[in-house]
């Protein structure tokens, strides 16, 4: 591939370039793994030129690669256990802090994101990423993730109630509080 080198289906190399921070900073919420998320994405848009001739011009981009990087991830390749943590990721996908100087409190509410977000089942995960870290819309979601637009509301929702549900278990099991219902 040559820089300016386009497909029969339309997409450039540029625009696949463009694409691969979003790609590494989704595969790397996936896996947990920069090495892992690396493979991943590599895994994938090795898959997206070889399939490139599927790819309706018409379409979104971004959403069909993410659909063959989550087609890539669920057919097991390069896998590796589901998240052990979440960095602030850049939009490089690398995981340095985004501010420069993260406080202790800043770290410690990551470091609650993570945890919150390793405990959610991988379906409900993979749309909060989505459309949360991503900021996909719920039909490039639902694109990517082969799935109704009704089921991708769904799981968010759960998801985002779950997550809420964690991480006030959390802050109440720091403050020495137990919630009474």
């Amino acid at each position: 591939m040559r820089q300016g080198d386009s497909v029969p289906s339309g997409f450039t190399v540029e625009q696949l370039q463009a694409q691969i921070p979003r790609l590494r900073r989704y595969a790397r919420a996936l896996t947990g793994s920069r090495d892992a998320a690396d493979d991943l994405v590599q895994d994938a848009l090795e898959r997206a030129w070889t399939k490139r001739a599927l790819w309706r011009p018409d379409s979104n981009l971004r959403a069909w690669l993410f659909a063959v990087m989550h087609n890539v991830f669920v057919n097991g390749v390069k896998r590796t256990r589901p998240m052990a943590s979440l960095d602030a990721l850049n939009e490089d996908g690398s995981a340095e802090p985004v501010a420069g100087n993260a406080s202790a409190e800043t770290d410690a509410t990551l470091h609650d994101m993570s945890a919150a977000l390793a405990q959610l089942p991988d379906e409900q995960r993979r749309v909060v990423l989505l459309v949360g870290l991503e900021q996909l819309t719920y039909s490039e979601a639902a694109e990517a993730l082969e799935i109704p637009i009704g089921t991708v509301m769904s799981r968010l929702s759960r998801g985002r109630d779950r997550l809420r549900q964690l991480l006030d278990e959390r802050n109440a099991g720091r403050n020495g509080l137990r919630r009474v219902k």
